[in-house]
Formats: structure tokens, sequence, C-alpha cells
């Protein structure tokens, strides 16, 4: 269906959305925060890879209404990029709370959710490969993947808030923890988002 020869724009441009937001979640999952200044390095950098995702973002709506013609149709190409776009976003905005919130520990809870997005990132930059190489059946079992660590996410939301209210007596901690964790929790739905998105660019093009 697509020409092998040539290297697709729209195409590497997907792939260039997932290595920001792979790379962004990597960064968060990794950096350590032991003070409030980390905080504030942390939501900085993060804020970075979102205007530059933002930036991506545009770049390829310009490339969309510039073009008559495109790989596969223009509305999933924007709906994939976007939803892509959706994770970078909800990890900045997590990190933002913590800021907000002053929030320097990190307990288990918050490292099982960060560990399965940033598995969910790396296999939605495996798929992109896959894309770029116009194999779109390969995104398949990435999907499926994915899928499973948002479910991984479910259960740790549940067992999680239900830990919180067993043994947390500080009403502004429950606050801030169940925030923190519905946020996190919300990211591995955007996460699922995607591989829908792929599942359908799949559907509608194997």
């Amino acid at each position: 269906m697509f020409s092998s020869k040539k290297p697709d724009p729209f195409f590497n441009a997907l792939y260039d959305i997932a290595v920001n937001c792979n790379k962004a979640a990597h960064y968060a999952e990794e950096f350590k925060i032991t003070s409030i200044a980390d905080l504030k390095e942390l939501s900085v950098t993060l804020k970075k890879y979102e205007t530059d995702g933002d930036t991506l973002i545009h770049n390829l709506i310009q490339m969309l209404n510039k073009s008559f013609m495109t790989p596969i149709e223009r509305e999933d190409i924007l709906e994939l990029a976007v939803r892509m776009d959706d994770i970078l976003d909800g990890i900045e905005g997590c990190i933002a709370h913590f800021e907000m919130f002053s929030l320097t520990e990190v307990d288990d809870y918050m490292r099982d959710f960060l560990k399965y997005i940033v598995l969910s990132s790396d296999e939605i930059m495996k798929a992109m490969t896959h894309l770029t190489n116009k194999k779109l059946v390969n995104m398949r079992e990435h999907a499926i993947l994915i899928k499973d660590y948002e479910r991984k996410c479910d259960e740790v939301l549940r067992t999680s808030i239900k830990q919180l209210f067993l043994h947390e007596q500080d009403p502004i901690r429950i606050i801030q923890f169940k925030d923190i964790y519905e946020q996190l929790e919300e990211v591995a739905d955007y996460c699922q988002n995607v591989a829908n998105s792929m599942d359908t660019i799949i559907m509608r093009n194997a």
C-alpha cells in the first residue's frame, strides 16, 4: 500500500512526537527528588518537554494543512499525535502538582505508576518505529502491551487509595496523595488512548 523507498514526513513527525514524550517520561521516572529545589528543576525541565511537544504538534498541523495527500487518513494522523501529546501534558501537569504541594515524597505506588507509564511510552516508541517503516500490523503487539500496563495501573490506583484511607490520618496528605495517584492513573489512560488510535489505524489501513 505504501512506497517503501521514500520516508514519509507524516510518519516521521509522529515518531518525533513519540521520542519527545518518551524522553520526558524517562526523565520524570529517573529524576531523584530530595528537596524543593529539585521539584523546581524537574518542573522546569518537563515544561520544556511539553513546550517542545506543542511545537511538534503545531508543525504537524501545518504539514496537514498544506498537504493534499497523506499516507493514512489525516484525522487519524492528528488524533494519534494529539493523544501522544496528552501523555506529555499529563506528566507535566502531575509534576506541576508535586511542586504546587511542595511534595518531595515519592512512594512505591507512585513509582509503580511511573514504571508502567514509562513502559507504555517505550512501546509507543517501538510502534512508531514500525509506522515509519510502514509496517502497520506490527504495531498491534505494542498496543496490546500498553493496554495491559493500563490495567496494572488500575490495580495500583485501587490499592493505593485503599491503603491511603486506611493508614493516613492527615487530611491534607490524603488530598495531596489521592490527587497524584489519580493524575498518574489518568496518564496511563492517555497511553491506552494511543493504543486505541493505533488499533484504528491498523484496522483501516493494514
